[in-house]
This record gives C-alpha cells, structure tokens and sequence, in this order.
C-alpha cells in the first residue's frame, strides 16, 4: 500500500463520526473521500470498526495471476458490477450495470459465469444460461429491494386488480421475476414503461423511488411497491444542498433510488452506466456523485483528469453498500477454485422468469420513440 494510502474499510454506519463542516481539505482522489482516514480519531473506548485489510501487492499479484489461470482452464467469464470494490473490477471481463450485466450474461459463451455482485444479479444470469454453471463469491450478498418485495405478497397485491401489468425493477427475486410481465433496470426503466401496454394499470416494483422518477419522465401513473435501496435513501436534501455549497462549481449527478428531495437538487439523474457516460462529456472538471462508493473507482479509471467528490450521507463520509461489499479478492478466488457457491433454480421458475427478461432485452433494443 502506497504511504499515506488509507485502509479499505467496511460501512461504518454504527462508528463513522459525523460529517465534518467543511470537506475541502478531503484527499482530491475520488475513492478516498469515502473511507475513513486510518488518522482520524476516535472517541475514548470506542473501538475502530471493522476493516477489509488491503492485501500486500505480492499477495495481490498471486491472486490475480491465479484468478486469471482459473478462469482460462475453466472457460469462465468475471461480471462485477461498478458498486463492486476495486480489486474486483480490475480482473473481470466486464464491469457495468445491471442492464449491461444482463445483456452480457444473455450473449457469453463462457462455460462459467462468475458474477460478482449480489444474489438476484447471478440469478438473472442463471435463469439466462440454464444450462451453464453460475457462481458468485458470497451466497449472503443480497438486496434490500429484493427483501422488501417477497413473491407471495406480490402474487396478493396482483389479485386485487386483474388489469395489473407488474413492472419489476430487476433487484428482486427470480420468483417475482417469474410473476411478472416485464423487467427493468435504471438504465431502461423509461423506455420500459413507454412501452407497456396503454391498456394496462401499471404496478411497479419494488423501488418506490425510483418509480416516481419514472413516473416525472413519463407522465405514466404507475401504483408504486414501498421499497428502497437502504443505501441510497441516505443521502439526504440537507446534506447534498451542504455539499453543493461546498463546491458550488460541481455539477451533482445522482442515482433514481436516490429520494426526490435528493433527485431535485441533481444536475443529472442516471444510471450508474449512463453517469460514466455523462461524465466524460460534461466539461466540470469536478463532479459530485450520490450513489455506492465503488462507482467512484471505475469513474477515476475512465475520467482521469476529472475529480470526483462522493457525496456523503447526514452521519458519515461515506456509503457502502454492505451487500456488495461482502465479496472480496479472496472469496472471488475461492468460488472459481471450488465452483461454489452456484446459483441454481427450478427449471419452471427459469422459465416463467426468462420471459419477461427477455421482453425487457428486446425492447432495449429498440430505437428509441420521437428521437431527433
């Protein structure tokens, strides 16, 4: 570890101190700012959390030498998604959003698919490749979103009205992929529902927030699940409107599950693909960015001669998601060493939930309508 480099550490929801007044003096690169500096200070008899321990650079190398030896005798393919932690985008094949994720699981040839992300991701690419062996590093990385949406009070909520047309955002289960009509991500979420039969009475879930976003764009009423992604519903108006005044120059680009108070306040709301897009072309040379810390990592890697400033939440200067986060190098090595843990699923509920799946892959490939 370079000197000075601060320790990778877990989400300090419980230990992090508050935010500091004034952030200017934070370290100008990206990924810092979202750690707990080893040199901050803690309260008396408060014990310093939890850390990932940064591997030693021989070590790192051996795991990567040997990571890429398994995955070429095992014909297999690494997906991580940007909220992975660095040392895992660095030796995937891909790294991108949930719906870049899915288009790429949909066309590999890969025998194996590693996914490295949270539970309803390699589902998805299960129930995309059947017949191929799905392994994701951690079995207990899971989803807020998923949690709060469970497939028997769904299947409940739909009876009460036969002209539902359920639209489930694709952080939730198979099993409510497989009672639904159609899935979409943060990335097609409008176009999905531009599409969705004018007939219908539209029932969208589970992420309430970014529901309603959909809903500003499209002038579409939909009836919202109430869900959120527990990360990004920290982020709160007074401390973005904070942030803002910090760097009163820096445009702020925001995730949809972020709340509308937050939304308001953002210069650009996106995908977490389409913020990679958006900052490249944007002319700021520093930019403010609300969504899970380990965007910033893959930001830096693609813009670097831009900064980025994570924003921080109401009680701590950083925002992890805890699922992401249990995946590690080392886990990553462990599950192409042992192809364990694997994803399986009933082949019915493969075949119910590849169904509106697929209906969401199609439609993205479509031009989109009025454009020019």
């Amino acid at each position: 570890m370079p000197d000075g480099e601060p320790p990778r550490q877990t989400p300090c929801r419980a230990s992090c101190p508050p935010l500091f007044p004034r952030i200017a003096h934070w370290p100008k690169r990206v990924y810092k700012l979202c750690m707990l500096d080893a040199a901050d200070a803690l309260a008396s008899g408060v014990d310093r959390f939890a850390t990932r321990p940064a591997l030693p650079p021989e070590r790192l190398d051996s795991l990567g030498r040997e990571i890429l030896a398994l995955k070429k005798r095992l014909n297999a393919v690494i997906l991580a998604h940007n909220y992975q932690v660095p040392e895992i985008q660095d030796v995937a094949d891909y790294v991108g959003d949930s719906l870049g994720l899915s288009q790429q699981a949909a066309k590999t040839s890969a025998e194996v698919i590693v996914f490295c992300g949270v539970h309803f991701m390699a589902e998805t690419a299960k129930i995309l490749n059947p017949g191929k062996i799905v392994v994701l590093p951690d079995r207990d990385a899971g989803c807020s979103l998923e949690e709060s949406c469970p497939a028997d009070k769904l299947a409940a909520v739909q009876k009460t009205n036969p002209k539902f047309y359920t639209i489930a955002y694709i952080n939730c289960s198979a099993a409510v992929k497989a009672i639904s009509d159609v899935i979409c991500t943060s990335g097609n979420a409008v176009k999905i529902v531009q599409a969705a039969p004018k007939d219908r009475d539209l029932l969208f879930v589970p992420d309430e927030n970014l529901g309603s976003w959909v809903i500003e764009q499209t002038g579409r009423p939909m009836t919202l699940w109430k869900g959120n992604c527990y990360v990004h519903v920290e982020w709160t108006h007074s401390v973005i409107t904070r942030i803002r005044r910090e760097y009163p120059d820096a445009p702020l680009v925001a995730h949809p599950e972020c709340t509308k108070a937050v939304r308001m306040l953002a210069d650009e709301v996106c995908s977490t693909e389409k913020m990679v897009t958006w900052c490249k072309t944007s002319a700021a040379p520093a930019i403010i960015i609300a969504t899970e810390a380990g965007m910033l990592h893959r930001l830096q890697k693609e813009c670097p001669d831009k900064t980025f400033i994570a924003a921080p939440t109401e009680n701590c200067r950083c925002n992890e998601c805890r699922f992401m986060k249990l995946n590690t190098l080392e886990k990553l090595h462990d599950c192409m060493a042992n192809l364990a843990p694997r994803v399986e699923l009933d082949p019915e509920t493969i075949r119910r939930a590849r169904l509106p799946i697929e209906r969401m892959l199609e439609i993205s490939q479509r031009p989109l309508e009025n454009a020019g």
